[in-house]
């Protein structure tokens, strides 16, 4: 292992550290490559490190009590994680694994608090993070509740899709279905019905082009 300081040089949380600070951070930071399918830590092992993500995709899941894997969120370059951990003497929470060969960078925990009561920034920023975490769940939650199975999918395809008219999947199908609360069948199941009505077309396991926003927006 070795250090790695363009990986936390990329990270928000450390924008508004000074040049002294991050050679600190840097001083503290070791890094990892996992290949596609590794898992870079399970839930119940020991915390107390920030782990960044500086190249590849990590999938954060939970398993509920019937064994099913629920994924919490895809997490890319520049996202961190096991912050919970890292804030109290509690065990990882979640599993991460690689979707793909990932550049992982762990900072030292106890090392990193030390630097948070010297730059409150740091923390701050951590929080803010937090914070926007537990609204997007809350979001979630509510749209479960709420929302049908259709106007979830509708409402995800135009996020996805953003200003363009073409989706390219990085993540599989499963995964997508499990983060908005259906089952890889019935996911396969509406994204047909949707081709069939003309709003979508289908092209390969990844690729989705959207032929109708406003009839998919109706939808919503």
């Amino acid at each position: 292992m070795h250090k790695v300081p363009n990986c936390i040089e990329s990270v928000p949380i450390f924008s508004s550290i000074t040049e002294e600070e991050l050679l600190k951070i840097t001083a503290i930071t070791t890094d990892r490559t996992y290949q596609k399918g590794e898992m870079v830590y399970l839930q119940g092992d020991e915390g107390g490190k920030l782990y960044v993500l500086h190249k590849g995709r990590v999938k954060i899941t939970r398993l509920g009590t019937s064994g099913k894997e629920q994924v919490i969120r895809v997490l890319g370059p520049g996202a961190f994680m096991g912050e919970l951990s890292l804030l109290s003497p509690v065990p990882m929470t979640d599993n991460a694994e690689a979707l793909e060969t990932t550049t992982m960078c762990m900072i030292d925990g106890k090392e990193l608090k030390g630097l948070m009561l010297e730059n409150p920034s740091i923390a701050l920023k951590i929080i803010e993070e937090l914070s926007r975490r537990l609204e997007s769940v809350e979001e979630l939650v509510e749209d479960i509740n709420l929302l049908s199975v259709e106007q979830r999918l509708a409402q995800v395809l135009l996020k996805l899709a953003g200003d363009g008219d073409e989706i390219v999947l990085k993540m599989r199908k499963s995964d997508l279905a499990s983060q908005i609360g259906m089952s890889q069948e019935t996911l396969s199941r509406k994204l047909s019905s949707f081709q069939e009505q003309g709003l979508i077309e289908l092209e390969g396991q990844r690729k989705i082009r959207l032929l109708d926003r406003a009839g998919l927006k109706e939808t919503v």
